[in-house]
């Protein structure tokens, strides 16, 4: 899987690798993720923050297993979890995700870096913007723990376009008129892996239902000068 996988990446920015994932592990995650305290659920657009704390499955699945090797797939066996959110489209939590990149990363402490902001906060947990050649050696690694299918409001993308550094609004906007996008249809069990960098978007769901992602994200590289990953895994 390794060459095929980081030659897609490279060039695509994506790939879908159906049936990663038994469904029996699917079920075991699933009853964890259920035994969360109430008002942890994945209502808003933020999703569920702080799984590796609050569910050791998530934790497992960070070291070892299909998502641990199509991480490393792409950036070696050095690389590390540090952050995994839970997603969920229902008819409670139907949102629409205009084209972006994934531009921030989470940490420990704000500390004045150089190439580091601008800085945020989500759920209590510190953000900020690194220098785009950190995040060129960041994955996202999805899991999908129900099918999704066209009328699921899948994750769209545009092809390549996580070569060309952070983007501003004009130049998303080319992209959009030069590049068709791609749907990322994913089964149950099956991962997406993508760069951050990876112009993306999603559209509400035509037919509401559970569409749970775990999302977690891979780093190869420590943070400068006193920064420190929220977590690490």
């Amino acid at each position: 899987m390794r060459g095929e996988l980081t030659e897609r990446i490279e060039r695509e920015g994506f790939a879908v690798l159906p049936a990663a994932v038994p469904l029996a592990a699917l079920d075991t995650l699933l009853s964890a993720l259920a035994a969360l305290p109430q008002g942890t659920e994945p209502r808003r657009r933020g999703g569920t923050r702080d799984l590796f704390e609050s569910v050791p499955e998530v934790r497992e699945l960070a070291r070892a297993g299909a998502m641990r090797e199509a991480a490393e797939a792409v950036l070696g066996p050095g690389c590390f979890a540090v952050r995994a959110l839970l997603f969920d489209k229902t008819p409670d939590a139907n949102w629409k995700v205009i084209w972006h990149q994934d531009l921030t990363i989470a940490v420990r402490e704000r500390r004045a870096v150089e190439g580091f902001g601008p800085w945020s906060e989500k759920a209590g947990i510190l953000h900020v913007q690194p220098p785009v050649a950190l995040l060129e050696r960041m994955v996202a690694v999805r899991l999908h723990l129900d099918d999704c299918g066209a009328e699921n409001g899948p994750v769209r993308v545009l092809p390549g376009s996580h070569r060309v550094g952070r983007l501003g609004p004009e130049d998303i906007a080319s992209w959009r008129e030069r590049t068709p996008a791609v749907e990322c249809l994913v089964p149950r069990g099956g991962l997406l892996v993508m760069r951050p960098l990876l112009l993306h978007a999603s559209s509400p769901a035509i037919v509401p239902a559970h569409r749970r992602v775990l999302h977690m994200e891979y780093a190869v590289d420590s943070l400068p000068d006193g920064l420190e990953w929220h977590e690490r895994w």
